[in-house]
């Protein structure tokens, strides 16, 4: 094997293609997803696509009633806010036990690496990428704490983190967003679990208000 490749099964690629396709608008909220449509969309046997179907209802990207078609989750103001209730309650988690350990040197080297790519994303105009590292800066926060529960749930509610995101745009994009991120590696750096979780706490509640806001002017448009 080659080192740094990731393998990936067919079932692994197919849900990842599909995630890509909700993510970037292309299946939008409320699109349903049959066997047979997979199966076809990827010429593959109707158990592969079934499999593929099942993992992306496991990472809740898409959901389904009992004997029901799967569809595209449809995330909602209530939603949005219950997503960041939860990862405040597992990063600040993380937080703590990061500096509780005296894991803050590793950690905050893992941060700052994160915060250098929304830096350059940022500069070339690359929201998608900032998005990206902004939640690749995130997890690496939990990962940091080497919790493999709290890794674990984590996966779920970043998942539907991205979700509710898409892709990020230069219009959702907050002046402060690298900023934000620096602070937060600086005061785990330093031990400084109050002011790391102040930030952390206001972080997520601007998120909350900006997704909230595009939703409703998303739904202004509608009407």
């Amino acid at each position: 094997m080659v080192s740094g490749v990731r393998v990936v099964s067919v079932v692994d690629a197919i849900a990842d293609n599909l995630r890509d396709a909700v993510l970037d608008g292309s299946l939008s909220p409320g699109t349903a997803l049959t066997e047979t449509d997979v199966a076809g969309r990827y010429d593959v046997a109707r158990p592969t696509a079934k499999a593929a179907i099942e993992k992306l209802v496991a990472d809740m990207i898409l959901e389904r009633g009992n004997h029901k078609t799967a569809r595209v989750r449809t995330l909602g103001p209530d939603d949005v806010r219950d997503i960041y209730l939860a990862r405040d309650a597992l990063e600040s988690s993380a937080v703590r036990h990061i500096i509780e350990t005296g894991k803050s040197p590793d950690a905050a080297d893992q941060l700052d690496r994160m915060v250098k790519l929304m830096q350059d994303s940022e500069k070339a105009n690359d929201w998608e990428a900032v998005g990206q590292y902004d939640l690749e800066f995130h997890t690496a926060l939990v990962a940091s704490s080497g919790s493999e529960r709290l890794q674990r749930m984590f996966s779920t509610v970043i998942s539907e983190t991205r979700l509710c995101l898409g892709v990020l745009t230069a219009a959702d994009a907050r002046s402060d967003l690298v900023e934000e991120h620096r602070q937060i590696a600086v005061l785990v750096r330093d031990g400084r679990t109050d002011d790391a979780l102040s930030v952390l706490k206001k972080h997520f509640d601007d998120a909350v208000v900006t997704l909230r806001g595009r939703d409703h002017d998303t739904q202004e448009k509608k009407e």
